[in-house]
């Protein structure tokens, strides 16, 4: 195993629980991968300060698998190809979710849900925009990757996403009449509130 750099043991040391490590990703700025594409590993969110949701997942694995957590990701896959991705987790047989996300609705949630297909579900509704909508959703094991090192690697550790696109994804049951439901009230709201990002969350901002 490498060697902590002091500030990812502080990290580490501070947060030993999904909610500290969600609060602790809240801080974050969120990656939009402007000087072109990134996969950073743990060692490379807290380098750079910034994580997008797979970033935010990886770092929350690599913290949590220290407190006996095993490295779970949620996928949850998009018809927009636009996939989003949160560190999962049980709590006294609940399963619950920690994640960065440009939208407040796509954060992490409580441990409340009694299925993985329960807790991909609680991301439906504000998943819909324009174009997308959750279509299927996956439970990856990262120990599948023994031998790589996708916790401190100082490259991108792309084979984290080739493994999440090509994992076996089971299809979400969803009502076609309620997506267009939303889907029309989000381009409502988007008429009247063209500036702001995210239309349903108001209520909703700290899931933890």
């Amino acid at each position: 195993m490498k060697a902590l750099a002091p500030a990812e043991y502080r990290i580490i040391r501070r947060h030993a629980t999904p909610a500290a490590v969600q609060r602790w990703i809240r801080t974050l700025p969120y990656n939009f991968e402007r000087r072109g594409r990134t996969m950073r590993s743990f060692r490379g969110v807290v380098r750079h300060g910034t994580a997008h949701c797979l970033e935010a997942a990886l770092a929350a694995a690599t913290i949590l698998e220290r407190y006996g957590y095993p490295p779970l990701l949620l996928d949850l896959e998009s018809q927009d190809r636009l996939d989003h991705v949160v560190f999962a987790f049980r709590h006294r047989g609940r399963w619950g979710a920690v994640g960065a996300s440009r939208d407040q609705g796509l954060f992490g949630r409580r441990p409340i849900y009694r299925s993985p297909g329960a807790l991909a579900r609680s991301y439906y509704a504000p998943y819909i925009d324009l174009d997308a909508r959750i279509r299927a959703y996956a439970i990856v094991d990262l120990r599948e990757l023994e031998g790589y090192d996708w916790r401190f690697s100082e490259r991108n550790v792309w084979k984290v996403e080739r493994l999440l696109i090509d994992y076996p994804h089971r299809p979400l049951e969803t009502c076609d009449a309620q997506y267009r439901r939303m889907r029309a009230r989000y381009r409502r709201f988007l008429r009247r509130h063209p500036s702001t990002a995210t239309p349903f969350t108001h209520a909703r901002r700290n899931w933890l």
